[in-house]
């Protein structure tokens, strides 16, 4: 049976599923409008996926030929997904901030094997054994990078500006800049009563910026051409303090279930990442690669239960989160190390 919520005020979430994903589902948010319906995120791209979008809509008496307007909070593939079908299906414009559609445009654009070269290079630096970077030079060679997700994701037709309302007739939806997950996640301010007159100040669809019960992904935004050391960790966590200060009475996520206090759990989030950084120190007492970092640190389940792919999203964590302790002068990379180690200071 197809899973839609009514949140009251014209808002529908649709549960999209991500195939092979312990995640399990996207929630993509239905907005109506004076111009018919829009969606927030679309959900991965996937028969299955597809069908059960196709039937959250028919299920609230509309079709995808009717949707107008496409408003994407990141460029994940299970958020970004189903956007090109979306357009072509119903003829929607799609808007994304220009710091996502960079990394769209440079993904559609680069060679196919730029990726496994570019990963290799960077696992080789962060100190991983060779064992675990052989498979990427094999897949390389086989060519298999043309199968991966996100190579051919749509470009957008708008931009999404922080601080201005989104085209949406009727409806009141700011966006608000929030990266840290991507470089151009975007939360989305629903400025209307809530629909239950709860205290507050509207709703706000965080994306994955803001979630119930999980800390999102915090990795380094991957750039092959870029060598700026930029801080996602240090973003994220500027990013939360804004939303927290919003006030909003009710907070619509893309993955588990919508929920208040968004103060609450803003407060939880930082004081985890707080806790955590100390915790690195604590390892940083010896000198580390980012990849013995991440062996150490503390996951889901043990090292050595770890996923292959799990692996390499862990690593661009420790690395994250290694330079923001650098950025903090709280530690600092060895000199003359080959690959880099760090210590605390």
């Amino acid at each position: 049976m197809t899973q839609v919520t009514e949140h009251g005020g014209g808002v529908w979430s649709l549960r999209v599923p991500i195939p092979d994903n312990p995640l399990g589902h996207t929630l993509v948010h239905v907005l109506d409008t004076d111009r018919g319906p829009a969606l927030v995120d679309t959900g991965w791209d996937d028969p299955a996926s597809w069908d059960e979008l196709t039937a959250g809509l028919a299920a609230l008496g509309l079709s995808v030929r009717e949707i107008h307007g496409v408003v994407i909070t990141h460029h994940h593939p299970d958020h970004h997904g189903l956007s090109g079908r979306v357009r072509e299906e119903s003829g929607a414009w799609i808007a994304m901030h220009a710091a996502d559609t960079a990394v769209v445009r440079r993904t559609r654009e680069a060679e196919p094997g730029t990726w496994f070269d570019y990963l290799a290079r960077k696992l080789a630096t962060v100190g991983a054994p060779e064992d675990h970077i052989a498979p990427l030079r094999a897949a390389r060679a086989s060519g298999r990078m043309r199968t991966l997700p996100g190579l051919r994701s749509a470009l957008p037709d708008r931009e999404i500006v922080p601080g201005e309302l989104l085209d949406l007739a009727g409806r009141r939806l700011r966006a608000i800049w929030t990266p840290g997950h991507t470089p151009g996640h975007v939360c989305l301010h629903l400025e209307e009563e809530h629909p239950s007159r709860l205290p507050g100040h509207g709703r706000l669809f965080s994306g994955d910026h803001l979630l119930p019960g999980i800390s999102p992904h915090i990795g380094l935004y991957e750039d092959p051409d870029d060598a700026t050391a930029a801080d996602p960790l240090g973003d994220y966590l500027d990013s939360l303090e804004r939303i927290g200060r919003l006030g909003v009475a009710e907070v619509l996520p893309a993955h588990q279930y919508a929920f208040t206090d968004a103060a609450g759990r803003v407060r939880e989030l930082l004081d985890h990442h707080e806790e955590r950084l100390t915790g690195l120190l604590g390892l940083l007492a010896v000198p580390l690669t980012p990849w013995q970092l991440a062996e150490r640190m503390e996951w889901n389940r043990p090292w050595d239960q770890i996923p292959y792919g799990s692996r390499n999203i862990a690593v661009s964590e420790a690395e994250a989160h290694l330079r923001r302790l650098v950025k903090l002068g709280r530690a600092e990379p060895v000199a003359g190390t080959d690959p880099f180690t760090y210590i605390a200071v």
